[in-house]
């Protein structure tokens, strides 16, 4: 099992208990004693014989240290991003897929396993979605970053990463991925420095994968001496990921049609008041390349 933060908790923990409990959990799990389910087995192990059982490869703290001190200093270096989830994940891809099928909607989606990237590939598709929507919002960004669903899986594919395996869970793991810059649209949260680091502590209350934690401590860490609340601002995203209701279960095909005002309101999704209140020349500087 991997170490978190106790969720009953939370709403009693300030912002900076929340990185000094996170830091405590880091320091405290011992690599000997912490492994994950089969979930990230065919992630960075060889191929297996088709009977052979996946192991429970042990959480590779070294690697995603490593792989975040490369992410602070480049926060465009998204292969980064991967590196620390495939060292520190664990269970929880598995945990959510498992939460999935605990719903009928949920148990219909894992039943068809559909690529999603493959719908946001679709050029017509996207183009079709009505004005106002959370699909016609995402359309504007992508195309005004310059990103593609297909590029950031590419990114995904690092060496020993196999996430393009037919297993469920690696399927659940592309689905996390893929559904990644629509949470950038529901949140509120830019691709700017502070809009990641909002954005993964968000990502972490929803899904509890460690190395989500690992990339907004970092981050906070780094933001902590400066002129604007930062650090408050990754917290709340935290808070409002926490609150929200469980994306990973929407079916996003809907979702991408419906009004964006209207699916942040139905999904408890509340805005980013203190991101917002942060001028944007000023939200890069959040997570400065070295200290």
């Amino acid at each position: 099992m991997q170490p978190s933060i106790p969720l009953s908790s939370c709403k009693k923990m300030t912002h900076a208990s929340f990185l000094i409990q996170t830091l405590f959990a880091l320091k405290a799990a011992s690599p000997m004693a912490m492994t994950a389910d089969a979930l990230d087995a065919p992630m960075h192990r060889q191929a297996a014989p088709a009977n052979t059982r996946l192991p429970k490869p042990r959480l590779q703290w070294g690697a995603a240290l490593k792989a975040l001190q490369r992410l602070l200093n480049d926060k465009e270096d998204t292969g980064q991003v991967f590196e620390i989830m495939r060292a520190l994940n664990g269970a929880s891809t598995a945990n959510c897929y498992q939460r999935l099928l605990t719903t009928t909607q949920g148990g219909r989606i894992a039943y068809q396993r559909e690529e999603f990237a493959d719908r946001l590939m679709d050029e017509a598709w996207l183009d079709s979605l009505p004005a106002g929507s959370v699909g016609a919002a995402y359309r504007e960004f992508i195309r005004s970053e310059q990103l593609s669903a297909e590029g950031l899986a590419e990114v995904s594919r690092i060496q020993g990463n196999e996430i393009d395996i037919a297993h469920p869970y690696a399927w659940m793991g592309r689905r996390t991925r893929d559904v990644h810059d629509i949470w950038h649209i529901l949140s509120g949260y830019h691709r700017d420095g502070l809009g990641e680091a909002c954005l993964v502590a968000f990502s972490y209350a929803q899904t509890k994968g460690l190395g989500w934690a690992l990339i907004a401590l970092g981050a906070a860490s780094r933001s902590r001496r400066a002129d604007y609340p930062y650090v408050k601002a990754i917290w709340q995203g935290y808070k409002r990921g926490k609150a929200a209701a469980w994306l990973l279960g929407e079916d996003y095909e809907r979702l991408m049609a419906e009004p964006l005002e209207t699916a942040r309101k139905r999904l408890g999704i509340t805005p980013p008041t203190i991101y917002d209140s942060i001028p944007a020349e000023a939200r890069d500087a959040a997570v400065p390349a070295r200290m």
